[in-house]
């Protein structure tokens, strides 16, 4: 780009500060598009590449920093002493992102096509490697958080966490890192036509879905990064390329180098933290926390589970009748099932233990640890997990059947909530009910672990 289209870039970049100043105070994805949106409106005909020069620079991310107060807050990446992580926004589909790694791995995809050398060894490095590596040695993955709003949110605050220390590796950071190392790849791809990084973002984070779900949508999306991540991923690799990272780090600060014992133990603790990394942020479903979807806090007392639990018990929540595709109106559900669970029932909180809805994610009720009020008689062994619908005539989409039959159920398992052996059983089964809806009965049936009950 010409030295006066930089300046142009940049000049626009401080007028958005303070003219678009209440909009772009907003910590939301739609919001930073907007920014890229701007710039890019600013600088007509300038490449994808030299838009990410920009923001990177303005992020403080390069050597050659131009300051720029709105790009630096929302892109420049810390923990703060009160938990609040910066850095961060949310995005449509309910996760919250990291946007350094994912401008880095976007960048890093632009330049290997260019130059016909893309590497996805590399682009891990780039997006995850540091923070995966500290942590990985460490042992601290760190937790998910929260926002002050989700329709205008400007603070993001961690969920409570071990104190001695700040998380070394946030949940932000590691949508941030599996984004970028997907969108590096996607740009990367010979025959992927040339777009704008606005519309790039656009197409990835703020794809509508049709009435099918994520059945009809696109394989290269958001909502889909755990699949799609893990699809890439070779945990050899990665644990490989960590402990040469360590290897690196201790020879720069002058420590000896390890001996083979040493670095045998470093391996295995290495593979360890791979493996919790994979399940943790692959094989477990996205779970959406409670203050996320606005819950109103438990009235009294809860009782705590024994766990592992042997059962879990399929529902479908009859009204909402319709599946909710949006994280909004899932959240949107969610609430006024817990009103109705509060206030007309006169039940302590919402009844499920989980519940699926169609855009993609798990929504947390009482959660792993809290008995439910979802199948009476059976509550205290087992959790109960409703489909958002009406499922008499018509089944939830296979997207959200999976998340509950294979992840959210094998997650249980690994995390020593659920029995191996667990069996799955239909509401009707224990319950004079219709739930969960015929057809949906129907299909459980034929999942692994359904069972029949013991006369």
């Amino acid at each position: 780009m010409e030295r006066g289209g930089w300046k142009r870039t940049l000049a626009l970049v401080m007028v958005l500060v303070g003219t678009y100043a209440e909009a772009l105070f907003s910590r939301h994805m739609d919001d930073f598009i907007e920014a890229v949106k701007q710039v890019e409106e600013g600088s007509p005909g300038s490449e994808p590449i030299a838009v990410l020069r920009t923001l990177r620079q303005s992020a403080g991310l390069d050597t050659k920093a131009s300051l720029s107060a709105y790009i630096s807050e929302a892109v420049a990446h810390r923990v703060t002493e009160s938990s609040e992580e910066e850095g961060v926004v949310l995005t449509s589909d309910g996760t919250t992102v990291a946007l350094a790694p994912v401008l880095l791995g976007i960048e890093a995809g632009l330049r290997g096509k260019a130059t016909g050398r893309v590497r996805t060894g590399s682009l891990y490095q780039l997006t995850l490697g540091k923070d995966l590596e500290s942590a990985a040695v460490t042992h601290r993955l760190g937790p998910d958080g929260c926002w002050d709003s989700i329709t205008a949110p400007r603070v993001f605050t961690l969920l409570p966490y071990l104190p001695d220390s700040l998380p070394l590796l946030t949940a932000a950071q590691v949508n941030g890192g599996m984004d970028g190392v997907l969108l590096g790849v996607e740009v990367s791809a010979k025959s992927r036509r040339a777009t704008k990084l606005s519309g790039l973002l656009t197409e990835y984070y703020s794809r509508q879905l049709g009435s099918e779900g994520l059945d009809g949508a696109p394989k290269i999306i958001s909502r889909r990064r755990r699949e799609n991540f893990k699809a890439l991923l070779v945990p050899q690799m990665l644990e490989r390329q960590l402990v040469r990272l360590v290897e690196l780090h201790r020879r720069l600060k002058g420590r000896p180098t390890m001996d083979a014992k040493k670095k045998k133990q470093l391996t295995r603790v290495v593979k360890e933290r791979i493996k919790e990394f994979v399940r943790t942020y692959m094989d477990c479903p996205p779970i959406i926390p409670r203050c996320m979807w606005g819950a109103e806090p438990y009235r009294g007392t809860p009782t705590n589970l024994s766990l592992p639990l042997s059962f879990m018990y399929i529902h479908h929540t009859h009204t909402p009748s319709q599946p909710c595709l949006t994280f909004q109106q899932c959240s949107a559900d969610m609430r006024s099932m817990q009103r109705f669970h509060q206030e007309d029932r006169g039940w302590d909180d919402i009844g499920y233990s989980f519940v699926a809805g169609s855009d993609g994610n798990i929504y947390e009720g009482r959660g792993w640890l809290q008995r439910g009020a979802h199948t009476l008689g059976h509550n205290s062994i087992g959790y109960g997990v409703s489909f958002i619908g009406d499922y008499s005539a018509t089944l939830p989409s296979q997207h959200a059947m999976g998340l509950v039959r294979d992840q959210l159920a094998s997650c249980a398992v690994a995390g020593g909530r659920l029995v191996a052996n667990f069996t799955v059983h239909g509401h009707r089964q224990v319950v004079n009910t219709s739930c969960p809806g015929d057809t949906l009965y129907n299909e459980i049936r034929g999942w692994a672990h359904y069972g029949e009950v013991k006369k």
